[in-house]
């Protein structure tokens, strides 16, 4: 997607590559987040996108559609309301919460690392946002993805009591079976990703990376002793 500068965006031509390959590749079933932790094929993928950019409803809804991939879009309540040219407008949010396949989960409400908050804002950012897509959607909001990937312990018994039950942080690695369903793991996609690295990183050659990340529930990566290859996998 073209939306940054950072080295995430990717490219529509390579985009459509991943997914094709995605689509493909007999190996992996593409679910429902909600979906991933009932389904006992061995590798179950989620496809995700953060923050709310308009190109994920104009270059990537229609690619993913194509493919009939589902995939979760995690939007900050006050970028949309911005009306900001590089975010989803409320009528576009309608639009993209209409797709087929498509869920709307809470990226928090302005974007802030959360495990800095206090007890009051925290709970602005985790209710408020699901509050204020819930009622505009007229659909449950169930999910968070925690912006910036900061999130501890504390942060994810609020979300709990603010009603959500899965929630994505930035930690990359597979998810074990006993992972706290409010501290998933995801494995991040960037623009340099060629097709082939892309596929390593499906199947967790790159989860060596986990030990770069500090573990929010406070136990060492799911890939040592007890890691179960029927595990779930959010992109």
């Amino acid at each position: 997607m073209p939306h940054d500068t950072y080295g995430i965006s990717i490219d529509r031509h390579v985009f459509e590559q991943h997914m094709h390959l995605l689509a493909s590749t007999q190996e992996v079933n593409v679910v429902d987040l909600f979906e991933g932790r009932l389904i006992t094929d061995p590798l179950r993928i989620a496809i995700t996108f953060d923050d709310g950019y308009k190109d994920t409803l104009m270059v990537a809804a229609p690619i993913l559609m194509r493919y009939k991939l589902p995939f979760t879009v995690f939007v900050t309540s006050s970028f949309i309301l911005s009306q900001g040219s590089l975010y989803l407008s409320p009528g576009d949010l309608r639009e993209l919460a209409d797709f087929p396949g498509v869920t709307i989960g809470s990226h928090g409400a302005t974007h802030v690392p959360l495990a800095t908050c206090d007890e009051a804002t925290l709970w602005k950012e985790l209710y408020g946002s699901r509050h204020w897509i819930e009622d505009f959607l007229g659909r449950p909001v169930n999910a968070i993805s925690y912006p910036h990937g900061s999130v501890d312990q504390r942060v994810a018994e609020v979300a709990s009591k603010a009603g959500y039950n899965i929630g994505l942080t930035s930690r990359r690695d597979i998810n074990a079976a006993q992972r706290n369903p409010l501290l998933l793991c995801r494995t991040e996609i960037v623009a340099a990703d060629s097709e082939r690295v892309f596929r390593q990183k499906l199947f967790g050659a790159w989860d060596w990376n986990r030990w770069l990340d500090r573990d929010p529930m406070g136990q060492p990566g799911a890939m040592g002793p007890g890691h179960n290859p029927n595990d779930e996998r959010a992109e």
